[in-house]
């Protein structure tokens, strides 16, 4: 097996019916995981599904609303089932953003958005890390975001969940890294998905603030992702990987 192989490997990726996270469960595929597609809509879901084993590649659908403990354990406990006992590689790319002034977020905006984007995650790896580690290996990769790196008005609840992620994403590489479970995070920057259409302009004004100057495409992300969950990210851990065309780094 090369170290870009993952011919045997499970992979469930959480909202993976659009955007990076459908592109991850493509690359994933194409690269010989066997793809567990996880989201909300089941339509979506299928068409992933189809387009996946379309290119030869093996991927199955699981409806997943991750909003509470019971539904992401629901899931882990599923995706386990239909990756014959194990999931190698657990990609966190459910995640809702939105955008907004602080004093108009309700109770109800605070935990759905904390419940989606920091407690999903949590009870996922929870779930899943402790049987990686049995096993003496794993990739777990959360997708975080640009905006957990520094301030932006409007995006305080987004991004501080992110940040919440971040940390979890360290803390998760001391507790698993020495049993062979290595847990990393990209951070996208603007992307142009289904997702962020109706940002329009605005999502191009962000762009240009970056030495890339244009929003990515979701495969760019997915390549990083699907780096970082390969043997060939083998010494990388606890790492958070921008890939936001520069952004943070001017």
């Amino acid at each position: 097996m090369t170290s870009v192989d993952m011919a045997g490997r499970v992979a469930l990726v959480t909202g993976a019916t659009s955007g990076i996270g459908a592109a991850t469960a493509a690359l994933l595929a194409e690269r010989g995981a066997y793809v567990l597609v996880a989201g909300r809509d089941a339509t979506r879901g299928a068409s992933v599904v189809a387009g996946i084993r379309a290119r030869g590649g093996k991927a199955d659908f699981l409806t997943a609303e991750l909003r509470d403990a019971q539904s992401a354990r629901q899931l882990a406990r599923e995706a386990t089932g239909l990756g014959g006992g194990r999931v190698d590689i657990l990609v966190n790319g459910a995640g809702i953003f939105p955008f907004g002034p602080t004093a108009q977020a309700s109770p109800g905006d605070v935990d759905g958005v904390y419940d989606l984007n920091v407690k999903a995650p949590f009870y996922l790896v929870a779930e899943l890390a402790p049987a990686m580690a049995e096993r003496g290996h794993g990739a777990v990769v959360n997708v975080s975001t640009m905006v957990a790196e520094y301030g932006v008005a409007g995006m305080a609840l987004y991004g501080s969940s992110k940040a919440a992620l971040n940390l979890l994403t360290k803390a998760w590489a001391a507790e698993f890294g020495p049993q062979g479970v290595r847990v990393n995070a990209v951070e996208p920057g603007p992307t142009r998905t289904e997702g962020t259409a109706d940002m329009g302009e605005d999502l191009d004004a962000l762009a240009a603030q970056a030495p890339a100057g244009r929003p990515a495409a979701p495969r760019e992300i997915a390549e990083a992702i699907a780096y970082l969950a390969s043997d060939a990210a083998g010494f990388v851990q606890g790492a958070i990987l921008p890939v936001d065309g520069g952004r943070t780094a001017v």
